[in-house]
């Protein structure tokens, strides 16, 4: 017998048996009846690739819309989850942050196909990582916020990508409410116009999430910051936040207050996220050469605007979404880390302010259109 060939084949049936998942290398050996006598019957191996097994999957449940609409159209739901494929991670989220671009997905000003599982903010901890995956680990606790969309929902697949570490000084309910707002202040302050200090600043819903959040960080830049609220109780949180003046838009004119404040001279950037109702005023704010950052509307689209309205004073204008700020790994670690760091310092206070279970986001939406919260408003999975 030709012992070299024989070590071949045998070493040719053993390498068919090695099936690899990324994980340890499981040996499985299939046998299959080449004859159906039960005298003369043979086996060979076959080589098992993970395409001719079904992934594994279960149920969990989550939030899902299927209609565009009010707060009604979410709706607590089974989903079906598989195993992370490679370059992702399996997270069971511990705390999920609400926003408002929540809202505009679900009612339709944002676009996604139907149905959806909306949020785009989470805290977790990793319970499984896609084949050859390095870097992460089971039992990491990580951190997204942005794509993809789905974070209402007890557990989701993620691309690694995404993720960022949390760190352990910071609770999982702490990070789940500043992720998303904190590296959206930190685009807002640091990159479409950099405060320093000397600056004047008016910040809109200066009691809401983000604005708590722009409050207290261009404060530590060194800027003045004015701030507009709804009413006394959130006049007093954004006087603790550092707004060195509150105006009550429902009491007086934040135009003429501001022009009072400022002498005549204007602010030097406006940060607003409320849109149609304060537009206008707000480019009637502006200094010369003034920059208009419009990162929302909450109460409806604002009305076009001519050329003609910000060349008087030469005014730029920007129209900035977090997700063009945090396009590769370096930018999302860079904000993700300063925002962490500024908690850590006591630079930036969170306020988690409301808490719901995931099975009520619906309340919680009504609640937050209603303008019946301030600070972060957060679901925490039923089961936690």
């Amino acid at each position: 017998m030709d012992m070299k060939r024989t070590s071949r084949e045998l070493k040719r049936k053993m390498d068919t048996m090695s099936v690899s998942f990324g994980r340890p290398t499981r040996t499985v050996i299939t046998k299959i009846n080449r004859t159906k006598t039960t005298t003369s019957s043979s086996s060979r191996s076959i080589r098992i690739t993970p395409k001719t097994i079904r992934p594994f999957a279960s149920m969990v449940k989550a939030i899902r819309v299927h209609e565009l609409g009010g707060p009604e159209v979410l709706k607590w739901e089974e989903v079906e989850i598989g195993e992370p494929k490679e370059g992702e991670i399996r997270v069971k989220n511990k705390a999920i942050g609400i926003n408002f671009i929540d809202v505009y997905y679900r009612k339709g000003v944002y676009q996604s196909p139907l149905p959806f599982i909306p949020g785009r903010e989470a805290v977790g901890v990793v319970t499984a990582v896609g084949p050859g995956l390095t870097g992460r680990k089971v039992g990491d606790v990580v951190a997204y916020a942005g794509n993809p969309m789905g974070s209402y929902a007890e557990e989701q697949i993620l691309p690694a990508s995404v993720a960022v570490s949390v760190p352990p000084s910071i609770d999982p309910s702490v990070a789940a409410s500043i992720m998303l707002k904190g590296m959206t202040a930190h685009s807002l302050l640091r990159r479409c116009f950099k405060v320093e200090r000397g600056h004047t600043v008016l910040v809109h819903a200066a009691a809401g999430g983000v604005g708590s959040i722009l409050c207290q960080w261009a404060n530590a830049l060194g800027a003045t910051v004015i701030g507009t609220v709804s009413n006394e109780a959130k006049a007093a949180q954004a006087a603790e936040d550092g707004c060195h003046h509150v105006i009550i838009y429902t009491q007086e004119d934040f135009v003429t207050r501001i022009d009072k404040i400022t002498s005549g001279k204007g602010v030097n950037v406006v940060y607003d996220s409320v849109g149609k109702d304060t537009f206008q005023g707000s480019l009637l704010c502006l200094s010369p050469r003034g920059y208009m950052v419009s990162f929302g509307q909450s109460s409806g689209l604002p009305d076009p605007v001519p050329l003609s309205a910000i060349a008087a004073k030469s005014l730029f204008l920007t129209r900035p979404s977090l997700f063009q700020y945090t396009t590769t790994r370096d930018e999302l670690l860079e904000a993700a880390g300063e925002v962490f760091a500024n908690v850590a310092s006591g630079i930036l206070r969170v306020r988690v302010n409301h808490t719901y279970p995931l099975s009520e986001a619906a309340q919680a939406h009504a609640d937050l259109e209603n303008r019946k919260t301030s600070g972060s408003v957060l679901l925490v999975p039923d089961a936690n």
